[in-house]
């Protein structure tokens, strides 16, 4: 094997906890651009993370409760505050305006890197447990799916070299 073979012979394991429109960038786009590297990708979709991997996504902003969540507007960064956040209604607006700024931005949606991931032979496994406590089928999943439990991202785990938690 040449040098920058083995420098490339790594591989990198991604828990997914969060299933919110913001917290599903950095797993997709780090296990994307990981894969496009050379490096073995796998991600193990566990509670909130695991309806990331359902066929239809319906991705919601949660406004309420992130400080950091500042829009750009009237040429400054506005945040919104809790009490605004926790009016009905705030985080489809939020949402909405998260969507259109991404795509003014030209930032791809998840499904685009979703698809990537699928295509980069990023593996994916959906948490059993989880699948069952929420009553979930694996029908309602994209394909090229594979269903473990906590032994099953352990095994990963424990050969990969980076391991993240989202």
């Amino acid at each position: 094997m040449t040098e920058a073979k083995l420098e490339n012979a790594k591989s990198m394991s991604i828990i997914v906890t969060k299933g919110s429109l913001d917290w599903a960038y950095p797993p997709f786009i780090l296990g994307t651009t990981a894969a496009a590297m050379d490096i073995k990708v796998t991600m193990f979709f566990t509670f909130y993370g695991l309806p990331l991997l359902l066929n239809k996504l319906d991705l919601q902003v949660t406004a309420l409760g992130n400080a950091a969540m500042k829009m750009p507007m009237m040429g400054m960064h506005m945040g919104m505050p809790n009490i605004v956040a926790a009016i009905p209604g705030v985080d489809a607006a939020a949402s909405k305006m998260m969507k259109n700024l991404m795509k003014k931005k030209g930032v791809a949606p998840i499904e685009d890197l979703r698809e990537a991931a699928v295509d980069l032979d990023v593996r994916m496994i959906a948490c059993q447990m989880t699948m069952d406590l929420f009553e979930y089928d694996k029908k309602e999943m994209i394909d090229g799916i594979e269903l473990g439990g906590a032994a099953t991202y352990m095994e990963v785990a424990a050969k990969s070299e980076i391991n993240l938690f989202i």
